[in-house]
């Protein structure tokens, strides 16, 4: 499972062969089972979670008790509430699994000391928010710009394997649409 982030974090960064036992000093590898909640609104974020296996969501609940899904993240994603994570203040998240899940995870602490001991994974670490950033700020100007159908198909480019393992539910949720919006979008594609 290490060997995966290893992979991901040579993408962005140099890093020495010694330096990897470090890393994989700093995670704490985890097993979670479907349903199983990894944060709870009002819970600080404790962790970033790397996804060697398996599915996770993180959501809110509005005023109206509606879910809104934020993240979907398959393997070799990261998931977490970085606000929280970052603050070190109350989450307004859940993150849960949607399958039998493996992970890895690192403590708000364990990175700040993960820094020093590996210098080049800061590198990595601020590519990794960039992008996260980058990606919410795409998100929200897509449901502010694009049409439901554009979303959809984004999402299909992007990943079709998630349309074979998460809930169409959760996905209408994730694009902003209702779930028989998502059902006609499906079915015009089909013909």
């Amino acid at each position: 499972m290490e060997n995966k982030l290893i992979y991901y974090i040579r993408k962005w960064t140099d890093i020495t062969r010694e330096k990897e036992a470090d890393v994989y000093k700093a995670f704490e590898t985890i097993s979670v089972k479907k349903k199983q909640k990894l944060l709870i609104p009002g819970d600080t974020c404790k962790y970033i979670y790397f996804i060697t296996q398996g599915a996770l969501r993180s959501w809110f609940v509005d005023d109206k008790g509606v879910e809104h899904i934020y993240q979907i993240r398959l393997e070799n994603g990261w998931i977490s509430d970085l606000e929280s994570f970052f603050s070190q203040r109350p989450s307004k998240y859940y993150i849960e699994a949607l399958e039998d899940s493996k992970l890895l995870r690192i403590s708000y602490e364990r990175l700040e000391a993960l820094y020093i001991q590996v210098p080049s994974l800061e590198r990595y670490f601020r590519i990794l928010f960039q992008k996260a950033y980058i990606n919410a700020l795409e998100r929200l100007n897509s449901t502010m710009w694009e049409s439901a159908v554009d979303r959809y198909n984004n999402m299909m480019k992007e990943n079709k394997d998630i349309f074979q393992r998460v809930p169409l539910v959760y996905i209408a949720s994730y694009l902003g649409i209702t779930p028989e919006s998502l059902s006609r979008i499906r079915k015009k594609r089909q013909v």
